[in-house]
Parts: structure tokens; sequence; C-alpha cells
């Protein structure tokens, strides 16, 4: 991470319960033997007009790539299990709002940093569940069983 201080954290944490989405994704995958794989991000968002926050974000957690969307947002995205949950534990203490969801992702990513097995990913599904749930999302949501038949945790 980069130079920070708890003020710039507290910050980060408003902008994050304002302005930003903790999301835990199954997406779909074409190579290997797993259709599917995990995904974890960060992602905070600004009008294109004053995106100056999300360069000041990422410069201070020293990691995300800024992008300009075709709506005149631009948003900064941090990916990867290790990484959304180094942050987040850094910034767990500051969110207010979004502090059920940022839980889940915590324990989520933590156990996606090591093996799953069977129980594992069952805690994935409820913590996807959980994120979902406090999730404001125009799109479908999977239930827990298009879940657990996507990963095979069917019998």
């Amino acid at each position: 991470m980069g130079s920070r201080s708890d003020n710039d954290l507290a910050y980060i944490a408003g902008f994050l319960d304002g302005d930003g989405s903790l999301m835990l994704q199954l997406k779909k995958r074409r190579d290997g033997k797993k259709k599917w794989r995990f995904m974890a991000t960060i992602c905070f968002y600004q009008d294109s007009r004053h995106e100056l926050p999300l360069s000041w974000i990422r410069k201070v957690l020293g990691i995300g790539y800024l992008s300009k969307r075709n709506d005149g947002m631009s948003e900064l995205r941090i990916n990867g299990f290790k990484q959304v949950r180094d942050i987040l534990k850094k910034l767990m203490p500051f969110i207010k709002f979004k502090n059920e969801q940022a839980k889940a992702m915590y324990h989520a990513t933590d156990i996606l940093t090591k093996t799953q097995d069977t129980k594992s990913l069952k805690q994935l599904v409820g913590y996807i569940l959980k994120i979902q749930e406090h999730n404001y999302v125009s799109k479908r949501k999977k239930t827990k069983k298009e879940l657990y038949s996507l990963l095979g945790l069917t019998p």
C-alpha cells in the first residue's frame, strides 16, 4: 500500500460507503478444469468531470486501475483476493454503512487465498448472498440453489 494515514483511510472508507461497491462474483471461465472462478472487487465511482479523488485513492492505496465508462462515470477497480482482503482490513474500522458487506468480503477473500473444499465453497456461497443482499444491482441475482449447482455442490 502507498503512503497513508488514518485520516486518509477514513476518507477512503467514507468514499466507499457512499460511492463505492464490494462485489464477490462467480465468473464463467473458458480455460482450465473448473468452469467458474471467483472474482473479488472493490470499486469506487465518480463523475468523470471530478475523477481526481479516484486518482488520489489509487495513489494512497498503491493499487487499482482507473477507467472512464461510456456513461460519463469513471471508476477505480481493485481486484485480487489478497489485495482486497488487505485493503478491507485497513478500511473496516472506518466503514459505517457497508460494514456487513465488508466483513463478508473480508472473510470470503481470506478463504479464497487458501485451498477450497466443499465446506469452504458453501461458506463462499453464503458470503456472495450476504453481499448481494446489501448491494443494489440492476441485473438478476443468482440464488443459493443456482450457485450451488454452478459449483457442483448439489447431490
